[in-house]
């Protein structure tokens, strides 16, 4: 079992560690989703039997009830053998006195004293504005002074410079991020990775498979995997890939099943350092090229286009529809676009005025583009 450093903070962790949003569920006597209890930590502690040290949770997860579930799945001696992290819903912080209530919230849920690791949860820069205004940071000291916090951090959705502005703000033990090898530069990306590492703060990755879907590549990617002389699995090039970046100490994965508890133990139980040669990596890289070939347009997102006066958010829109057509997924396309037209940034909105076509570094049909992925996103 492979096992690094947290940073400079004195325990080393297994590098896989198990993130519980996604645990398995069944159907309560009213009909509606519930977490398979026994099953679920039968997982859990099947996993920390395997070697996982490293838990994540969150106040949201499964309706709140993950955090529960996580408490009872490390009674009998498991809490001793992990490392423990949960995340405060920055979302329902209205004013300052809301930190310490949800904290002690969520210390009761899990029926344990403190936690190893308290995360501000799904940062954006807005967000972190608003929580520097309610003074975040003397609700850390005292979490941390009265011992129901060992280390803090922070989990992030946003663009780079915002993420480098919250890490310059703070003595952060650890940051969590979106990362694979598909995005590289979405969100903090390799830049963020780097420029945490640089100021001594370890790295957690979520999404190493991108919500699964790089667990299911399309036909001729698959193929191209298949004929590898590895014989790697999706799965496991892309948890190679992550490893491959020493800053990153645990990499997050939301296991649904037993069968993918043992597939990721087997994986984690052989990978060796480094998880990558550099034929392994001229082979990823013909991978992201295969994948970024599917890509219907070919927008680079030089945003020129921006700001449209009607609002509607171009390259946005583009990046969705090429997301769906890399990975032959239209719901990804579906979601991200319902979620354009509540915020009033849909192509709806475009009165074909011109101006981002005049203005596109590609010379893009914009306007025709964009009915187009109106349609395509099931819009009448």
């Amino acid at each position: 079992m492979q096992t690094v450093p947290f940073g400079n903070l004195g325990f080393d962790v297994f590098r896989l560690g198990f993130g519980t949003m996604r645990l398995p569920i069944r159907k309560d006597e009213q009909g509606m989703d519930r977490i398979d209890r026994p099953e679920a930590i039968r997982m859990l502690r099947h996993a920390i039997d395997g070697g996982v040290s490293y838990i994540d949770t969150a106040y949201g997860y499964h309706g709140g009830e993950s955090e529960v579930l996580t408490g009872l799945a490390l009674k009998d001696g498991y809490r001793q053998r992990v490392t423990l992290t949960t995340k405060l819903p920055q979302w329902l912080v209205k004013e300052a006195a809301d930190m310490d209530r949800l904290l002690d919230e969520q210390l009761k849920r899990l029926g344990l004293p403190y936690v190893d690791f308290y995360l501000l949860h799904a940062l954006s820069g807005e967000a972190f504005r608003r929580l520097q205004g309610l003074h975040y940071q003397e609700f850390l000291a005292r979490a941390l002074k009265d011992g129901r916090v060992r280390h803090v951090g922070f989990s992030f959705h946003d663009k780079l410079n915002e993420f480098q502005t919250i890490v310059d703000d703070y003595p952060w033990d650890m940051a969590q991020i979106q990362f694979n090898y598909l995005d590289e530069n979405y969100q903090a990306g390799l830049e963020g990775l780097q420029y945490a590492a640089a100021r001594g703060i370890s790295v957690v990755v979520m999404e190493p498979l991108r919500g699964g879907a790089l667990a299911r590549p399309p036909q001729e990617i698959a193929a191209m995997m298949q004929a590898n002389s590895r014989s790697y699995s999706p799965v496991e090039w892309a948890f190679r890939y992550v490893c491959d970046y020493a800053p990153v100490v645990t990499v997050l994965s939301g296991m649904s099943t037993m069968e993918q508890v043992r597939q990721n133990l087997d994986i984690f139980g052989r990978m060796t350092t480094p998880p990558l040669n550099q034929q392994d990596r001229a082979f990823l890289d013909q991978v992201k090229q295969a994948y970024r070939k599917r890509a219907s347009i070919g927008c680079i997102a030089c945003n020129y286009c921006q700001p449209c006066p009607q609002g509607v958010q171009i390259p946005t829109i583009f990046g969705l529809s090429n997301q769906s057509s890399m990975l032959d997924d239209d719901s990804k396309l579906r979601m991200g676009y319902g979620q354009l037209i509540k915020k009033q940034g849909d192509a709806s909105l475009c009165v074909a005025c011109g101006q981002c076509e005049s203005a596109c570094t590609q010379q893009l049909p914009i306007i025709e583009l964009l009915q187009q992925v109106h349609k395509k996103a099931a819009c009448p």
